[in-house]
């Protein structure tokens, strides 16, 4: 018998409960991924069940790998035959052996979001598209939305019914699907939606994969969207042993396409489903949980459950409120170095926010207080320049269908071949109705492009010796050579001594992510290719740089969160207004409020021994001073859990505070009468700078720039406000920072 003597009554009659649909409603910290891992043991070593025949999904690569290491150490020998990965690797690990049947080549490219938003920015100029009415973001988000609801281009020009704006929408969709496809590259979205078109399609492989996976098990069902409701369900249609788990308390990401209903429906569809409640936290204080468990509550639409802990009752939660948001961080701060001084460690401590601007004053608090710190949602370290750039030729030699891996490194290093140069081989390629590479493989065709003929001549040579490399070569070679042949460290060598350190200390950890990769591969007796290395990279996400071994506190917004644990969690701008957000506090849809009070339950229950709340009475959004009163979750907290310092005792329905201190210790006046009982107010003040941004900028959009602090980037946006320019960059080693243009002082190169 496996050993489930470290499993509550519910968790093993989850693990025991192996024929048939299975829904485990798991409350924060129950212990799901222990369930997941010894339902797996369980079904091999009890049920007989062959390690192939199982099938583990979650979202995140940081969840599978949890799992996987979980899984091999209990299962053991044979361990390695299970599936455990997320949705969209699964889906890649399908497509590369059955795509072609959908009319692609299996060595498809995979395009991240830089790579949608260069093409989307090339479609709309082609087309025509007035940026203005239908800006590339709000496109790309439309198609998003209408690929996750499995809707194709032409359902969506069915549903114009006339509507000139969604007819056009349905034409860039057309047009975007058409270059994706000439390209032989999918986006995130497609993963998913294509495995299921070629289900649908192609029934002799839903067959085997049904057969393959007799078991399925999905884990956080909650954040699940239409199209991933559909895969799971036609995996699982023969044999209808579906296990899922997730907590509806959770579901946070309606934004991108989650569907509450597919949890709290999931009886409906399953009549004969089975359903099991995880309610013991092995992971908070008593008081942590009360607290989560007040605010939660106010939800209507939820299945109900009661979050309970053997653990202590813990510290009371703690509640500050600042005049300023300058005054938040410098006290967060304080308190981050008392404890430090204790002996604990800075990442025992993280500091959660609603939205990623509100981390630049604890950045520079943190900067002058010599607190180590990172920012999880930055930067990927797969979008800094080199990394792009060296994987644009992997991309390239792998395929030569990815036109925008050949436009984006053929002048990198450069070479001599200027946008003119390239827009004359766009031109003629697509006039020949060819892919941007055949063109380049005649030059001499396209009588326009003069001396640099010759330039591109070379280009594609160089292009076809790696190719002949590819399976003569280990992948890590290949890199070196491409690095050694282009000269690429020669041209990194031209940037400031700072600058081009860090350039080549990024170059370095990706040699050291490509022989890992090949060593895992050893490893398994799996073949090291390029188009799976390809698609690993492709697919890696931001909370997956989370080393929680180093020595840093770390910042994030409240979605990052989601999954992860910290002794010491500080959440951040607890104000009406700002969370919840002003535009959900207004909707006229409950919903928007709902998801935003699961927001903040997600937010209380990552901490373990003691959470603490921050607000202001005023902060700058925009350039402009605007009051807050508390957040109305604050309220919504059992005020005996509270221990209060600050501006305000009391909310706008009468509830009392426990009142720690008086608020002088802080430094700050009592609120007066009307302060203290005003309701919701959202109130502007003129700004706090006057500077005349003129009529022109020395640079615009697309040109590189310079900053004293943040070194090189591409401007990204620029907007016109009242006094001055907002300028949006993507610095190559800050990641993209928007900032005024006078006190920004940008430089154009």
């Amino acid at each position: 018998m496996i050993q489930q003597q470290t499993l509550n009554e519910n968790q093993q009659q989850a693990v025991n409960y192996t024929q048939g649909p299975l829904l485990i409603l798991a409350g924060a910290g129950s212990g799901k991924t222990r369930v997941l891992t010894h339902r797996i043991a369980h079904l091999i070593k009890e049920c007989n069940v062959k390690p192939w025949n199982i099938l583990a999904i979650t979202f995140t690569n940081k969840a599978a790998g949890e799992m996987r290491e979980r899984v091999d150490k209990i299962v053991g020998l044979g361990s390695e035959s299970i599936w455990v990965s997320t949705f969209h690797s699964t889906c890649v690990r399908i497509l590369r052996r059955h795509i072609d049947k959908m009319g692609y080549q299996n060595n498809f490219t995979i395009y991240d979001t830089d790579d949608q938003k260069t093409l989307m920015k090339a479609i709309c100029k082609e087309m025509d598209i007035d940026t203005k009415m239908f800006r590339e973001r709000f496109l790309l988000t439309t198609i998003s939305n209408g690929k996750n609801e499995m809707l194709t281009p032409e359902e969506v020009e069915k549903s114009a019914s006339g509507d000139y704006n969604k007819k056009k929408i349905a034409e860039v969709y057309f047009e975007y699907d058409k270059q994706l496809k000439n390209n032989n590259a999918l986006d995130f979205d497609d993963l998913l939606l294509k495995t299921v078109q070629l289900f649908e399609k192609c029934p002799e492989v839903l067959e085997d994969y049904q057969e393959r996976f007799k078991y399925i098990m999905v884990d956080e069902y909650q954040d699940t969207n239409t199209v991933q409701f559909r895969l799971v369900s036609l995996l699982a249609g023969k044999y209808r042993n579906l296990c899922v788990v997730g907590d509806d308390d959770q579901s946070i990401y309606k934004f991108r396409g989650a569907n509450i209903k597919n949890i709290l429906n999931f009886e409906k569809v399953f009549p004969d489903a089975l359903v099991i409640k995880l309610e013991q936290n092995y992971r908070s204080t008593g008081n942590i949980l009360k607290a989560a468990n007040g605010v939660i509550g106010h939800n209507q639409g939820r299945k109900e459950k009661t979050l309970w802990t053997k653990n202590e009752e813990g510290e009371r939660i703690s509640f500050h409120s600042f005049d300023t948001g300058f005054e938040e961080a410098q006290h967060v701060s304080y308190v981050i170095e008392r404890q430090v001084a204790k002996g604990l460690s800075y990442n025992d401590h993280v500091i959660l926010y609603r939205t990623n601007a509100q981390s630049r004053l604890f950045e520079e608090r943190f900067v002058a207080a010599n607190i180590p710190y990172k920012i999880i949602g930055g930067i990927n370290f797969y979008s800094r320049k080199e990394i792009k750039d060296l994987l644009a030729y992997l991309k390239a030699i792998n395929g030569g269908q990815d036109d925008l891996a050949f436009r984006r490194i053929i002048n990198v290093p450069r070479r001599g071949i200027g946008l003119a140069t390239i827009n004359k081989i766009q031109e003629y390629a697509t006039r020949r109705g060819i892919d941007f590479y055949e063109a380049l493989k005649e030059p001499n065709l396209i009588s326009s492009l003069g001396r640099s003929a010759s330039k591109v001549q070379h280009f594609v040579s160089t292009i076809e010796y790696f190719r002949e490399l590819v399976p003569k070569r280990s992948l890590l070679d290949l890199m070196d050579e491409i690095i050694e042949t282009i000269g690429y460290m020669g041209e990194i060598s031209k940037d400031e001594e700072e600058v081009a350190k860090t350039r080549v200390e990024n170059i370095d950890e990706l040699l050291n992510k490509i022989a890992s990769y090949e060593e895992a591969c050893q490893l398994t007796g799996e073949e090291a290719t390029l188009s799976d290395f390809l698609s690993e990279v492709a697919l890696v996400a931001d909370i997956d740089t989370l080393d929680e071994s180093q020595e840093y506190v770390v910042l994030m917004t409240l979605h990052g969160a989601k999954g992860l644990e910290f002794p010491y969690v500080y959440m951040t701008g607890m104000e009406d207004g700002l969370f919840p957000s002003f535009m959900n506090i207004t909707s006229d849809d409950p919903e928007e409020l709902e998801e935003e009070r699961r927001l903040c339950y997600v937010g209380i229950t990552r901490a373990e021994k003691k959470l603490t709340l921050t607000c202001v009475n005023r902060r700058m959004v925009r350039g402009e001073m605007h009051f807050f009163r508390p957040s109305r979750f604050v309220e919504e907290i059992p005020a005996e859990l509270l221990e209060w310092s600050g501006l305000y005792s009391e909310f706008s329905k009468g509830s009392k505070m426990d009142i720690k201190s008086s608020g002088v210790e802080s430094g700050i006046e009592p609120p007066t009468e009307k302060v203290k009982n005003q309701t919701f107010a959202y109130k502007k003040q003129p700004r706090q700078f006057t500077v005349d941004s003129g009529k022109t900028l020395s640079y615009q959009v697309g040109d590189r720039v310079s900053h004293s602090k943040l070194g090189e980037g591409e401007v990204l946006e620029i907007t016109q406000g009242g006094r001055d320019f907002e300028v949006t960059v993507n610095f190559d080693n800050n990641g993209i920072k928007k900032m005024f243009s006078s006190f920004a002082k940008l430089v154009k190169m």
